[in-house]
C-alpha cells in the first residue's frame, strides 16, 4: 500500500484550523482520518515557511500570543464560574 498524497489546499486547511482556531491535532486527525504525524509534519513544515519570512514569523508570534490568551481566558472564566457558585452557597437564606 502506498503513501496516500494530500493536496496543498487540504494541508493548509487543516494546518489553519489548528494555528487560527486552536482545534487540537487529536480531533483534526481524528476528525479528518489522518495519523498525527503527518499533520505534525505539515504544522513543522508551515511553521519553517513562515519563519523565513518577518511577516511570516510575526503572524506565528501573534498567533501564538492569541492561542495563549483564549487559554488563559478559559482558566479564569472557569475560576469565576467557581467562585460565583460558591459565594452563592455561602450567602445568607432569607
Amino acid at each position: 500500500m502506498g503513501k496516500k498524497i494530500y493536496e496543498k489546499s487540504f494541508k493548509e486547511k487543516l494546518v489553519k484550523l489548528h494555528l487560527e482556531e486552536g482545534r487540537s491535532v487529536a480531533s483534526l486527525t481524528k476528525e479528518y482520518g489522518l495519523g498525527q504525524g503527518s499533520l505534525n509534519i505539515w504544522i513543522k513544515n508551515y511553521r519553517k515557511e513562515c519563519s523565513q519570512t518577518e511577516t511570516g514569523t510575526k503572524d506565528l508570534e501573534l498567533l501564538d500570543k492569541i492561542r495563549k490568551l483564549e487559554r488563559e481566558n478559559k482558566e479564569l472564566e472557569k475560576e469565576n464560574n467557581f467562585l460565583k457558585k460558591g459565594q452563592q452557597h455561602s450567602l445568607p437564606r432569607k
